[in-house]
């Protein structure tokens, strides 16, 4: 006789969480598809005229590591969403908080690229690296690995942080 399996474990996803899981990162990649889409003539025409920082990656770089980054983000949603100890109050504010830094996310591809704006995009991420930290925080007293799986996207944001205000700093006077 096989062993029977615990559906109610925490570890175990039945049909149905797979089906949220699949959701909560679905959604979180359209956050980045979208925007991308959105923008793809500007990011394609006017990007490559501007004067770089010495570290900033190849551009297939890029999307690849934006493609992880919105996954991760999925999966901590998901664990968010999925617990069922934590306390409603705590799970709507770290939710919020959670959307709050997706919309950041999402805005600064618009304002950065859509508006063609480095200086935009520049105060967009300034605000976007404080509201990731926050949603860690938040997530944190919720769900540890969720927590845990944000850190490489604020790691990233600070990154291009940095590549964005050289970006900034090398091109104002255009």
């Amino acid at each position: 006789m096989p062993p029977r399996i615990d559906r109610t474990a925490p570890e175990t996803l039945g049909d149905g969480e797979w089906r949220e899981l699949g959701l909560a990162v679905g959604f979180c990649e359209l956050a980045g598809v979208v925007p991308g889409l959105l923008t793809a003539e500007d990011a394609n025409e006017w990007y490559p005229t501007l004067e770089k920082p010495p570290k900033t990656p190849p551009g297939w770089v890029f999307p690849a590591v934006w493609t992880a980054l919105f996954a991760t983000m999925g999966v901590a949603w998901h664990l968010i969403r999925r617990e069922r100890t934590a306390g409603p109050r705590r799970k709507r504010r770290a939710e919020r908080t959670f959307l709050l830094q997706l919309a950041l996310n999402a805005l600064w591809t618009l304002v950065f690229f859509g508006r063609r704006s480095v200086l935009g995009g520049l105060i967009v991420i300034a605000l976007l690296g404080p509201a990731i930290a926050v949603t860690i925080v938040a997530f944190s007293r919720i769900d540890r690995r969720a927590a845990l799986l944000l850190v490489p996207y604020l790691c990233w944001v600070a990154f291009a942080t940095v590549l964005n205000y050289g970006i900034w700093k090398r091109n104002r006077d255009r």
